[in-house]
């Protein structure tokens, strides 16, 4: 009985917890959002139809919003998400389509140089001890010209037609590259909140010092959080091939934004040392729904733009407000309570135990 009502109460903690996060303040935003714009445009944003299109075009967010919040676990900043997107998403395009490689093979070549070019993102770092802003913004800049180089100013688009069907397939209004987003939203969730890996990277984020006084070491996390980074950015690619009529070199160009928007929306620190899987997609949906917003009353986009600026801006304030709040309470708590005052009063004599020899 005991055994039972201490699940119970642990129970009911964690759903308190929950209704006052982040999260379920994002699911809220979320529900009211899509019935808002359900409402709006008299239920066809409701229908078939709109459900897939929406959807869809929600897999690429939710996974270039996870790609930047692995790097930002570990205190590292990734600007190279959206060039190095596009560099892979026009690989695989040039690949099918100039090359004649099989789509299965072009696909596992486009992922594959992605998760490498994380990985040696992710060495050079560690092995030049160079802030990884700087190194990413150099990757990004060389990931631009290589995108150029391959397609240059033409849209490729004589790919794999079973790619394409792939983008289009959505079995219950489903779309299965939103179903590959959740997948690797699911498996990145296990990794970090189950294994030991994902722990160690957490803790390296969080406490480098005490990480590595605890045999950890964060070299190796920093190389594995941008190698992971690398790897979603190139699912993040199949799905956005997938999902387009055609790549150019205009794919990816405006990823990093949502990229950071998704995670610090969602709840993930700057600083590193957190994750928020859950919150990271649920941020990506909201930003979806902001893009439908616009689409729906022909709003400017640089509003839109200008809209999630300021709510990254407004969350990261909020959060270094929060955080200064929580040290400041937690200083006050830990202070030494000072010394009586000295009183005039003349100490007694101590007298001899009676047992003792005098």
């Amino acid at each position: 009985m005991n055994t039972i009502r201490g699940r119970g109460e642990r129970g009911a903690a964690v759903l308190r917890r929950f209704s006052r996060s982040t999260t379920m303040t994002l699911l809220c935003v979320v529900l009211a959002g899509y019935l808002a714009l359900g409402l709006a445009s008299s239920g066809s944003f409701l229908e078939g139809p709109s459900v897939r299109t929406f959807l869809r075009y929600l897999a690429t967010p939710v996974l270039i919003g996870l790609a930047q919040m692995v790097a930002l676990c570990v205190g590292q900043l990734n600007l190279a998400v959206g060039a190095l997107g596009g560099f892979t998403a026009c690989l695989m395009g040039v690949l099918m389509a100039d090359q004649g490689v099989p789509a299965g093979v072009a696909v596992a070549a486009g992922v594959l140089a992605a998760t490498a070019i994380g990985l040696v993102t992710g060495l050079c770092i560690v092995a030049t001890k160079i802030n990884g802003f700087i190194v990413t913004l150099g990757t990004m800049t060389i990931l631009q010209g290589a995108q150029y180089w391959l397609v240059g100013t033409r849209t490729v688009d004589g790919y794999s037609a079973g790619l394409k069907d792939l983008g289009r397939a959505a079995p219950l209004n489903v779309p299965l590259v939103f179903v590959t987003a959740l997948a690797a939203a699911a498996l990145l969730a296990a990794f970090l909140y189950r294994s030991t890996a994902g722990r160690r990277l957490l803790a390296a984020g969080g406490n480098p010092l005490a990480a590595r006084l605890s045999g950890i070491s964060t070299d190796r996390q920093i190389v594995l959080a941008h190698t992971l980074s690398g790897l979603l950015i190139g699912v993040a690619a199949l799905t956005a091939t997938a999902s387009l009529p055609g790549v150019n070199r205009s794919v990816g160009g405006d990823w990093l934004l949502p990229s950071f928007a998704a995670p610090i929306i969602g709840g993930v620190a700057l600083t590193g040392g957190s994750v928020a899987v859950l919150g990271t997609v649920l941020a990506a949906f909201v930003m979806r729904l902001i893009d439908a917003a616009r689409a729906q009353f022909s709003l400017d986009p640089s509003w839109v733009n200008f809209l999630i600026g300021v709510v990254v801006l407004g969350t990261v304030v909020g959060g270094r407000i929060h955080q200064t709040q929580l040290e400041k309470r937690g200083g006050s708590r830990g202070r030494v309570p000072p010394a009586p005052p000295p009183s005039d009063a003349r100490p007694t004599a101590v007298l001899p135990h009676p047992g003792g020899s005098g």
